[in-house]
């Protein structure tokens, strides 16, 4: 159940893959649930002759790139597992790593997102067969994805809130910050304090087994958000913290104050919800996650995994570190000591992203693939998918070229990293390579 501490040699033994340092060797990676190779050349045909929704893809070239335009994925095509829904900022919906992992991967492959953010690559290759692996700069990240990969029973839940409850209600004394009233109920922040310093303990001591590390995970998608299903006052969505002072101006405007909330109910009622979906024979110990920089994949062998699915921080669009201070407060550390990559200047964007291509160029299998969303940002005066290629251009890499999913959308969202037009449609942009 503790599969996040495995090491990547473990993962791989685990999953019955061979590591190997020649970059010449395709052979020696392949599992014995391999199917037959994909080509790039196939990939983009499928795109031109894809026609699911009843729409004819467009096709166009731009500086020498060709890019495929259709809706690709929508709700209508299929659902998402609930196992997925967990709120995180500037997260891309499952149906995207699905089309990737399906159309380029086979079962007991390993895919990999080295900025996982929630997980939702990592959860959704598991659904499909597929040996997980994920890394992200934030140590948030292993809290939000391990349990789900491996999650518990609800009747294993339901004992340790019930366990927690009772124990809690013996402690009298409580240290709180007073600061965090603005967002809860006196009764309630002692509550999630308590919760807090469990979770903490647990964790300093080795003693923080399956079941806590789903609650804590349920906990952390809990503490702030719009609706009665949260621990706090009305407030920004879960994706977003806002400040102190930000909250007491909410609060003053709607006139509100914290009312009391049953903090084991909520995390009780959002597990059954999460888990409603959920087949455990997907459950699985065999998937490795690593804390760190995209760039610096020490952990993984050469030229092992077959298909890298991930969206990389949009330049300074998205600021994790705000929007996640209070979900660092809750997991016993400080978000500001976190070094996520946030870039203003365009070259510098630039190169950071060719750090982290170079990286991927030694762990991806020769012929294994890379679906590289991103978007446009800054009023559409700035699309990221040229940058992705100059940064790729001299490495072991090939451009096939750049999707973009045109579909319209049902409810306004930003998290592709842009804006609904007035049209009514959201585009994502993806950049398909293969490495060579």
């Amino acid at each position: 159940m503790q599969g996040f501490q495995k090491s990547f040699s473990e993962v791989i033994e685990c999953a019955g893959l061979t590591a190997s340092s020649d970059n010449s060797n395709h052979g020696s990676q392949q599992n014995s649930n391999s199917c037959n190779e994909i080509s790039g050349e196939n990939f983009c045909n499928y795109l031109r002759n894809f026609d699911r929704v009843g729409r004819d893809t467009q096709e166009f070239v731009k500086n020498d790139v060709t890019y495929f335009v259709n809706d690709f994925w929508t709700a209508k095509q299929r659902q998402s597992n609930r196992i997925h829904e967990i709120s995180y900022r500037a997260c891309f919906k499952a149906e995207l790593p699905a089309f990737f992992i399906e159309s380029l991967t086979n079962p007991g492959d390993l895919v990999l997102d080295p900025f996982m953010g929630r997980g939702t690559t990592l959860v959704q290759a598991n659904l499909l067969g597929r040996v997980p692996y994920g890394n992200d700069i934030s140590p948030l990240s292993k809290m939000l994805v391990a349990p789900r990969l491996s999650p518990p029973s609800m009747q294993q839940i339901k004992e340790r809130l019930e366990v927690l409850e009772r124990e809690f209600d013996q402690i009298e004394d409580i240290q709180v910050d007073d600061d965090l009233l603005v967002f809860f109920h006196p009764k309630t922040l002692k509550d999630i304090s308590k919760l807090r310093d469990w979770f903490i303990q647990g964790t300093a001591n080795g003693n923080l087994d399956a079941v806590d590390s789903w609650i804590r995970m349920v906990a952390l998608n809990r503490l702030t958000g719009h609706s009665a299903g949260f621990f706090s006052v009305y407030t920004l969505p879960p994706n977003q913290a806002t400040t102190v002072d930000r909250q007491k101006k909410i609060n003053a405007k709607r006139n509100q104050t914290p009312e009391e909330k049953d903090i084991f109910s909520i995390i009780l009622k959002k597990s059954k919800s999460l888990l409603s979906q959920y087949d455990y024979s997907h459950s699985t110990d065999v998937f490795g996650l690593s804390t760190g920089s995209a760039s610096q994949l020490e952990s993984i062998d050469n030229n092992l995994v077959s298909l890298i699915v991930t969206s990389p921080p949009f330049l300074d669009v998205v600021d994790y570190a705000k929007d996640n201070w209070l979900r660092a407060w809750f997991a016993g550390f400080s978000i500001d000591d976190v070094e996520i990559s946030i870039h203003k200047k365009v070259e510098d964007w630039t190169a950071f992203a060719r750090e982290c291509f170079i990286e991927f160029g030694r762990i991806l299998k020769p012929g294994g693939f890379i679906a590289f969303e991103v978007g446009e940002v800054r009023n559409g005066s700035i699309l990221l998918e040229d940058l992705v290629i100059e940064a790729i251009e001299g490495l072991n890499f090939k451009v096939h070229g750049v999707m973009i999913n045109d579909q319209k959308f049902f409810k306004t969202s930003n998290s592709w990293g842009v804006s609904n037009n007035s049209k009514g449609t959201n585009t994502n942009r993806i950049v398909i390579v293969e490495k060579v």
